[in-house]
């Protein structure tokens, strides 16, 4: 056992030089151990989850290691003399059910403190967009905006023309999701993160998340849900701007201006840059198929 103790502590030991040495700066690419850096609060709350549990299997795996060594080296063969048998021992033998059950439960509890986390919303978020699902394509529309038409501001994709998503930075984000048809998820790589539209639920009760945007861009949105023929290419793309820019770009849409329009007026580009629409024949559009559009 002394041996054994001596081989935890040492493990421990090396990890903590490993810290060290790294400058204990938790946010670098090595403490992300491959997890894809985010763009979103939420993100980082996910990535922290991640490290810990990453960590904490290192730990398990150099004490692991470190006793099936002692083991090998400690109990090798020394002649022909047959050791000494055992046939079980209790106290080891409950030791072995107890750690797993702890390291488990540990796992368990700090994921569902992060996925409360992820998953909070606000009682009063600054912007509100509802996103509409449907065969093969998206509709985002902006709460509390009025376009000419005395509509919603909002903008639906088709075929031809995949649908940009404007979001600020720095801001409280509701999103408020659902389906005409089938079962949908929305998507967005950088917020690592994705939600599925089911159809049926009404928006506010299970089709809801917020996020906290920190980073200006142009993102690619999919749907990670098999959805039908189309699938594949039910992209859209998520811009985001500072908020100065999101209220001349919603200030210009309520006026009257396209999405294109209203981006190239804040300066943007005004079409999406990050993914391509389906190349159809004009016959077999899809515009056409916009149930909410």
């Amino acid at each position: 056992m002394a041996r054994g103790s001596r081989l935890a502590r040492l493990a421990a030991l090396g990890l903590l030089g490993v810290v060290t040495l790294t400058g204990c700066d938790l946010n670098n690419g090595f403490w992300r151990f491959g997890w894809p850096a985010g763009i979103t609060d939420q993100s980082q709350e996910m990535r922290r989850l991640w490290t810990g549990s990453v960590i904490a299997a290192l730990i398990v795996g150099f004490l692991v290691w470190g006793l099936i060594l002692y083991a090998v080296f400690r109990y090798r063969k020394r002649g022909d003399e047959l050791p000494r048998q055992t046939a079980y021992n209790l106290p080891l033998e409950i030791v072995y059910t107890i750690v797993p059950f702890l390291i488990i439960a540990v796992l368990f509890f700090f994921t569902v403190v992060v996925q409360d986390k992820v998953k909070k919303v606000s009682a009063h978020p600054d912007e509100t967009v509802a996103v509409h699902a449907f065969k093969w394509n998206w509709q985002f529309v902006y709460a509390n905006t009025t376009g000419p038409d005395g509509q919603p501001v909002n903008t639906v994709g088709s075929s031809t023309e995949i649908p940009i998503l404007v979001l600020p930075t720095d801001k409280d984000i509701r999103f408020e999701l659902s389906s005409s048809d089938v079962i949908h998820s929305f998507w967005v790589p950088e917020f690592l993160f994705k939600l599925d539209v089911i159809p049926g639920n009404a928006n506010g009760r299970n089709n809801v998340f917020d996020v906290t945007v920190r980073k200006t861009g142009a993102y690619v949105g999919r749907c990670a849900e098999l959805c039908g023929t189309y699938h594949a290419f039910m992209n859209f793309e998520v811009r985001t701007v500072s908020p100065a820019d999101f209220d001349a770009y919603i200030k210009a849409r309520e006026s009257g201006l396209s999405t294109a329009q209203a981006l190239e007026k804040i300066g943007q580009p005004g079409h999406a840059t990050t993914t391509k629409p389906l190349s159809l024949p004009q016959t077999q559009a899809l515009s056409g198929q916009t149930n909410g559009g």
